[in-house]
């Protein structure tokens, strides 16, 4: 599953283990949330900080298929909407501030409630949103 309710995750049987032991961070740059329109959905990038990389709360998990061969997956954390968001979409994914990577990341972590803490909406000060397909901007090297 590409998502993961995180109100759910800590009782999940497939979410359960990588919330405790497997976290990661997937980076990105902006997401895309679909407004249903009368006749279709509209597509609106969001972006944090001008488009400054940010990083998805995720998990991740692998196991053997089978022919046993490994198999390795991820799913990015969702969770209610942020003012900016819920006038798209009910849910958006989990952003975290770069000040909780750390705490994150760390496989001594295993508090489910103190890393159930970390799973809220970003604040929605830092958003910037561009309806419809979002240009391709040079980057600075």
């Amino acid at each position: 599953m590409i998502n993961a309710r995180s109100e759910t995750v800590s009782t999940k049987p497939a979410f359960r283990d990588p919330l405790k032991f497997r976290r990661c961070l997937i980076p990105a740059d902006g997401f895309y949330e679909w407004k249903k329109t009368p006749t279709s959905k509209q597509p609106f990038c969001f972006e944090v900080n001008n488009g400054e990389l940010f990083a998805f709360a995720g998990l991740w998990d692998g196991w053997k298929d089978a022919s046993g061969n490994w198999v390795k997956t991820c799913s990015i954390l969702t969770t209610t909407p942020n003012l900016v968001t819920s006038t798209v979409h009910d849910r958006m994914p989990v952003i975290l501030p770069k000040d909780d990577y750390d705490v994150w990341l760390d496989p001594g972590m295993q508090n489910v409630a103190a890393i159930s803490e970390m799973l809220k909406p970003y604040d929605a000060s830092q958003y910037a949103v561009l309806s419809g397909e979002r240009q391709s901007q040079p980057r600075g090297e």
